[in-house]
């Protein structure tokens, strides 16, 4: 029986995370030419090329690309036995990798993780903040908070808490152009949008049972949500914004919302991790102080933003 070459495996993942032989060299302790003997052990043995190399650039190969997510759970699970291993005799320490929403992310996972880092003094957090959908296993991430209704796939999932959304617009801008009362008259109004959804239809539940859907269309498209309150608040148009990003300014009366009857179809709060079934004891932490902070977070947001609005 012929053992896997973990070594090479492990190397591989490592390219993959650091997107070149120096970077992974450099991470490992090795010389780059042990890095890059690695790599073409472990293509001959496995008779494909696992990147395209040029001298400006290192990318994956078809087969590289499928095998990247193996390399990484093997990479994983090693790094996980030797935490375990490790655990009892020290408390954990070590980086985490995390990947939210811009907006959530400043206004919730930030302030959630300088908690955690006060608790737990020997663990590193490299937080990425993006409204882009990120690739967890390709960039190395271990944890990704995603509020999304989200598709079948490899990774782990928990769902974290409900996520609600209203269109919102100025008063100012209502009395001017009219305050729409089906969602089909959404589209006689400048209504702004997110770039980074490839179907920009907004779809309703209404009613006694109906659905409609809208296109949206208007003068404002950008990737993050809270980019478009200044414009709303200036009475510009028409936006559909969960309660997170809206609810200081519908607490305000800066901006209202309409259509009260029509609800979005529902979509929630998610925390993603890559599929290895062994996870670092710092992960592992991490994973459970988050879910413990953001249980039903959007939720108990938006009653208290509801109950402010019914007060004022």
């Amino acid at each position: 029986m012929q053992l896997p070459d973990f070594e090479a495996w492990a190397i591989f993942a490592c390219v993959v995370e650091h997107r070149s032989f120096s970077g992974a060299a450099q991470a490992l302790g090795l010389s780059k030419a042990t890095v890059s003997k690695a790599i073409s052990r472990l293509e001959a043995r496995l008779g494909t090329a696992l990147f395209h190399r040029t001298s400006r650039r290192l990318t994956l190969t078809d087969s590289g690309r499928s095998l990247a997510e193996h390399a990484q759970r093997i990479l994983a699970e090693g790094q996980a036995a030797e935490e375990q291993a490790l655990e009892s005799a020290r408390a954990p320490t070590g980086l985490v990798r995390v990947a939210a929403p811009m907006t959530f992310g400043i206004r919730h996972v930030a302030p959630a993780i300088a908690d955690f880092m006060a608790a737990h003094p020997g663990i590193e957090i490299e937080l990425a903040l993006s409204d882009s959908r990120v690739d967890i296993v390709a960039e190395g991430i271990d944890i990704a908070l995603r509020i999304a209704d989200l598709p079948d796939s490899s990774l782990r999932a928990r769902r974290l808490s409900a996520v609600s959304s209203h269109v919102v617009a100025s008063p100012a801008y209502l009395a001017r152009a009219g305050t729409p009362t089906h969602p089909a008259q959404l589209a006689e109004h400048p209504c702004f949008g997110y770039t980074n959804i490839a179907n920009p239809t907004w779809l309703f539940h209404g009613p006694g049972g109906e659905v409609a859907a809208v296109r949206a269309a208007g003068p404002l498209s950008t990737n993050n949500g809270e980019a478009m309150l200044p414009a709303l608040v200036a009475g510009l148009g028409i936006a559909r914004l969960p309660d997170f990003i809206v609810d200081r300014e519908l607490a305000s009366g800066a901006l209202v919302s309409i259509l009260p009857d029509w609800r979005a179809p529902p979509v929630a709060l998610h925390l993603l991790t890559p599929p290895s079934p062994r996870r670092p004891a710092r992960v592992e932490l991490l994973i459970a102080w988050l879910s413990e902070r953001f249980r039903n977070v959007c939720e108990r947001e938006g009653k208290h933003a509801d109950s402010r609005i019914a007060a004022d």
